[in-house]
C-alpha cells in the first residue's frame, strides 16, 4: 500500500509507522511495566493501523482506545483512527518481557 508524500516523490508506506517501547521502571503484579509509543513519520495521515500483538499479553488494564486486540493475532491502533504525523499513540502494559508489536498494515492518506 504505497501513497506519494504530498508534493514529494518519496513513497509513503507502514513502515513510517515507529513502535518503540521503554521500561517505565515500574512494576504491576511483579511484572515491569512498559510504555508503547506508536508514531507516524510520514507526511500523509495513516489510518486502520494493525500490529502484530497476539492478544496482547498484559498484567494491568490497556488503554483500549490506545490499542486493542481484534483477533488472536492482531490489534488496531487508535480505534483505526488516523495517526497523523506528530500525534503519537500511547499505552502502558505489564508482562514478564517486552512484547514486538511489528506493524502488518496501514491505510494511507495523502492529499
Amino acid at each position: 500500500m504505497n501513497a506519494l508524500h504530498a508534493g514529494l516523490a518519496e513513497p509513503c508506506s507502514p513502515s513510517d509507522i515507529a513502535v518503540r517501547q521503554t521500561r517505565t521502571g515500574g512494576t504491576v503484579e511483579g511484572k515491569p511495566e512498559y510504555e508503547v509509543l506508536v508514531t507516524n513519520t510520514c507526511e500523509c495521515s495513516q489510518s486502520r493501523v494493525l500490529l502484530q500483538c497476539y492478544g496482547l499479553s498484559s498484567v494491568e488494564p490497556v488503554n483500549r482506545r490506545a490499542i486493542r486486540p481484534v483477533d488472536e493475532e492482531l490489534c488496531i491502533v487508535g480505534g483505526g483512527r488516523p495517526i497523523t504525523k506528530g500525534a503519537p499513540i500511547r499505552f502502558k502494559y505489564a508482562w514478564m518481557t517486552p512484547q514486538d508489536f511489528p506493524v502488518i498494515s496501514t491505510q494511507i492518506h495523502c492529499q
